[in-house]
C-alpha cells in the first residue's frame, strides 16, 4: 500500500481522504512524495475528468522500491538510456520532456520522398541525438505505463483507455517549441450512433493539417492501429481502426518501401490474429481533403497492447501476461537489433529480475555486451533464453 506526503499530510492510498486531499493538492500545486523510499520520491498530480491521480515523475521509475506500483526497469536496459540528455531533456521541476526530433512537421513546395524507418534503420538511424518516429511512438507507450501488464488487468485495456493514456503522455512532452499534444492525433473509439458528432470533432483536430494560402504546410502525427492496406487506383489505402471512412494515402514508392523496411512487422502481425499493428505517421490533408502521408514507422503488440518484436519475445509476452506480478515490456527506440537490451523486467521482491533474450544470430560481440549490461545492474536478477539452444525455460517461481 502506498503512502504520500502532501505538504505536511502523510496520507495512504486507500484513504477516503484521498480525493479531496488531491484535488485541494492540484490546485495549490503542491507536488506529493511516494514514501516507498525516505525521504519520499517527487510524483505530480494528473487530472482525468474529475478525478486526480498520482503519477511518477517521468524516468524516476527506477529510483522506487521494488515492491511500489510506481516502480520502473532502469533506463539503460533499453534504448531509452543512450537518448536521455540528448534527444530526451526531462525538466525536473515540471516533469515535461523536450524532444529532439528526426522527421519534420512542415512541408515546403512538392512532397519530398516519403520516409519509412525501423528494424535498427530508422529515418534517423541509431541517433542518439534525434527521435525517429518509430522511437517517439515507443517513448509515447512508455510513458503511458503502456509497456507494463499484470494478470490482474486482464480484460481491463481497451482502445477508449488506451487512447487516453497516450494523450495525457502527450501533454508532458514539446516537440519542436510546441506541445506535442497540439499536433498528434489519436482517433477515439468509432460508435455508430455518434457518427456525425465524432466527424465533427475530427474535422476541428486535424484543421492544423489543412494547406495554408501560402507558406510551409503543417504537418500533424496520427497514432493509430492499422486495420488493413488496400490498393487503390494510384497508391494505397491504408485504413485505421475507429476511421473507416477516411484513408490515409500512401504512394506506390512508400508502400513499397513500408514493405521491405517493415517486412517482420508485418509478418508477426499477420501470424496472430489477436495482435494489434500500431502505426504512428506524419501527414497533411491535401486541397482537396486527402490525408496523404510522409513518413510512418510500425510497432506490433500483443492482445493486451503490449509490444513485441519477434515470436521469442511474443512466447515471453505471453507468459508474463499470465504472472499477478508486474512486468514491464523494455523497449529499443533507435537501438539496432545487434545491441542487446533486457525484453522485460518483471517487478518482485526482493530481486527484480530482467528477462533477455539472445537472437540466434548473435556473435561474441552481442554477448560481450550483453554480459556488461547485466553487471551494470547487479541489482537486478538475470534470466537469459537462447532460442538457438532451445526451448524457452520456465519462469522462476517466486
Amino acid at each position: 500500500m502506498r503512502r504520500f506526503r502532501l505538504a505536511d499530510r502523510v496520507i495512504e492510498e486507500t484513504s477516503a481522504d484521498l480525493p479531496d486531499a488531491l484535488a485541494k493538492a492540484y490546485r495549490h500545486r503542491i507536488r506529493p512524495l511516494c514514501l516507498c523510499r525516505e525521504p519520499g520520491l517527487a510524483m505530480y498530480i494528473a487530472q482525468v475528468g474529475d478525478q486526480y491521480i498520482v503519477k511518477r515523475m517521468p524516468l524516476s521509475g527506477s529510483e522506487h522500491d521494488a515492491a511500489c506500483p510506481s516502480y520502473d526497469a532502469p533506463d539503460e536496459l533499453s534504448g531509452l538510456g543512450v537518448l536521455l540528455g540528448s534527444a530526451i531533456q526531462v525538466d525536473p521541476e515540471s516533469g515535461l520532456s523536450a524532444l529532439k526530433v528526426g522527421f519534420s512537421l512542415t512541408r515546403v513546395g512538392a512532397r519530398a520522398m516519403p520516409v519509412v524507418g525501423g528494424n535498427g534503420a530508422d529515418s534517423v538511424a541509431g541517433d542518439t541525438k534525434k527521435l525517429s518516429l518509430r522511437s517517439l511512438l515507443h517513448y509515447l507507450w512508455h510513458r503511458a505505463e503502456l509497456t507494463a501488464w499484470t494478470s490482474r488487468w486482464a480484460g481491463k485495456r481497451h482502445w477508449w483507455n488506451i487512447r487516453w493514456h497516450l494523450l495525457e503522455a502527450a501533454q508532458q512532452m514539446t516537440v519542436k517549441g510546441g506541445m506535442l499534444n497540439e499536433v498528434l492525433f489519436v482517433p477515439e473509439p468509432f460508435r455508430a450512433s455518434d457518427k456525425a458528432a465524432i466527424e465533427q470533432r475530427r474535422a476541428v483536430a486535424l484543421a492544423p493539417a489543412l494547406p495554408p494560402r501560402s507558406g510551409p504546410r503543417k504537418l500533424m502525427i496520427l497514432l493509430g492501429e492499422v486495420k488493413e492496406v488496400l490498393p487503390a487506383r494510384t497508391g494505397h489505402r491504408l485504413i485505421v481502426k475507429h476511421m473507416p471512412d477516411f484513408p490515409f494515402i500512401l504512394d506506390e514508392g512508400l508502400h513499397r518501401r513500408l514493405q521491405s523496411r517493415y517486412e517482420n512487422e508485418l509478418a508477426l502481425w499477420g501470424a496472430d490474429n489477436a495482435s494489434h499493428l500500431m502505426m504512428i505517421a506524419t501527414f497533411g490533408l491535401s486541397p482537396v481533403g486527402l490525408a496523404n502521408v510522409e513518413e510512418l514507422g510500425l510497432m506490433v503488440v500483443a492482445e493486451n497492447w503490449v509490444p513485441y518484436e519477434s515470436a521469442y519475445e511474443k512466447k515471453l509476452i505471453d507468459a508474463l501476461a499470465k504472472v499477478n506480478e508486474r512486468s514491464v515490456k523494455g523497449l529499443r527506440y533507435n537501438l539496432s537489433a545487434d545491441k542487446p537490451t533486457a525484453a522485460a523486467v518483471l517487478q518482485r521482491e526482493p530481486l527484480p529480475l530482467a528477462f533477455y533474450i539472445v537472437p540466434p544470430s548473435a556473435d561474441e560481440y552481442y554477448e560481450e555486451a550483453l554480459r556488461d549490461l547485466i553487471a551494470l545492474r547487479p541489482e537486478l536478477g538475470a534470466w537469459i533464453w537462447r532460442p538457438g539452444e532451445g526451448e524457452m525455460p520456465p519462469l522462476p517461481s517466486h
